[in-house]
């Protein structure tokens, strides 16, 4: 550590103060409160909720504002805080069937049972810069630049949009999921838990061991940095896999978290969490034992996180290939490879830890560089003296 050279504990005090200065920024701008980062940078919460392994969407905006937007930093922050929490038990499974949908599509079904829920998504926007963003003191009433109004603007007779108020519609409180539809035609694979249905794998109690059953995989995945998972789910899709999946549904909303304490013995409703599940629809050929069906790949995380969620779908469909007697031959079919790189906070230590002091490391090196080289110069000028004799 830096204490143990001259002067390092000062110095790294005086890191502190520069640190809170440089997170302030300019004092003329207003600074930023964690309301304001919760609310309007929801999807970077999520994140840091995610690869923090913690929901909560308050620490998530404190941590990304003391980590001055770096996510991976933020993260840490959430493990750390995390670690120092009891535990009280473990909830009731949740049922996304249930969920309050905020947001639903399915690209296998046009005429989806429940209906399609655009919701919010940039999907559809032009990413072109809203300059109009710039000017806080108004509130946009859409998310693309070349429709966008200001509130309060006349709204004129040719424009057709339709807004959000002029096209409500009560949703079904229960909207089957798609693999239930193909699953009662029989062209689904069935997913049953376990045999005894035991308690699932906890892997931030317990060593992980591999070749890792799927609960521990889905586990470190949900957790997982996001541009690797992203990444991954991407190899599949190209030269390093042969998959070519189907969105079988996203969903986007709040499901209810219950807990049995042991005194009452009956589940008491905690409250309501914001969840994406993705189930990502796959082809599978078939082998001597099993007929041709659909295969699935799932991803669930907290918040409003679409991205990580499919591509944890489409990594945990790759991750399946010896269930179904295929070769394990690309990155993302190798469960140790998945697991032990996908977790950022375990990764940027291990990178960052580089920049300590390697002083007595670097100085075996250079030593060792040295005497090399000494030694191969004295062995280049041994051969150049016996050149002439031998040439006699």
């Amino acid at each position: 550590m830096y204490v143990a050279v001259k002067g390092g504990e000062a110095a790294i005090l005086a890191t502190h103060d520069l640190v809170a200065e440089a997170r302030r920024g300019d004092e003329a701008v207003p600074e930023i409160s964690v309301a304001q980062i919760r609310e309007q940078q929801g999807l970077a919460c999520a994140r840091v909720m995610n690869e923090g392994s913690l929901y909560d969407a308050d620490l998530a905006a404190l941590a990304l504002k003391q980590a001055q937007g770096d996510a991976i930093e933020a993260a840490f922050l959430m493990r750390a805080y995390r670690t120092t929490l009891p535990r009280f038990g473990s909830s009731e499974p949740v049922d996304t069937a249930r969920m309050a949908i905020r947001r639903r599509v399915s690209a296998t079904y046009k005429d989806l049972p429940g209906g399609q829920v655009l919701g919010p998504t940039y999907d559809y926007t032009h990413r072109l810069f809203d300059f109009a963003l710039m000017e806080a003191s108004n509130i946009m009433v859409g998310l693309d630049p070349t429709i966008s109004e200001r509130e309060g603007e006349p709204h004129s007779a040719e424009d057709a949009r339709v807004r959000p108020e002029h096209d409500a519609k009560p949703l079904d409180a229960h909207m089957p999921r798609v693999p239930d539809i193909l699953g009662a035609e029989g062209l689904m694979e069935p997913e049953e838990p376990p045999e005894g249905d035991p308690r699932p794998f906890d892997l931030t109690r317990e060593p992980v061991s591999f070749p890792a059953d799927r609960d521990v995989r889905l586990q470190a995945m949900a957790r997982g940095d996001e541009g690797f998972m992203l990444g991954l789910g991407y190899s599949v899709q190209r030269g390093y896999g042969n998959s070519h999946p189907f969105v079988g549904e996203v969903r986007v909303g709040e499901v209810s978290v219950a807990f049995v304490p042991e005194e009452l013995g009956f589940a008491v409703d905690l409250g309501d969490i914001t969840l994406t599940e993705c189930q990502m629809v796959n082809q599978f050929a078939g082998s001597k034992d099993v007929p041709p069906q659909f295969t699935r790949g799932y991803g669930l995380s907290f918040g409003h996180s679409e991205r990580k969620a499919m591509s944890m779908s489409l990594v945990d469909r790759a991750l399946k290939c010896r269930e179904f007697g295929e070769a394990a031959e690309y990155p993302a079919q190798q469960d140790e490879f998945v697991l032990y790189h996908s977790d950022n906070v375990e990764a940027a230590g291990f990178v960052e830890h580089l920049k300590l002091p390697h002083y007595v490391d670097f100085q075996g090196e250079l030593e060792l560089i040295r005497r090399i080289r000494r030694e191969r110069e004295e062995r280049l000028a041994r051969n150049q003296d016996t050149l002439p004799e031998a040439a006699e």
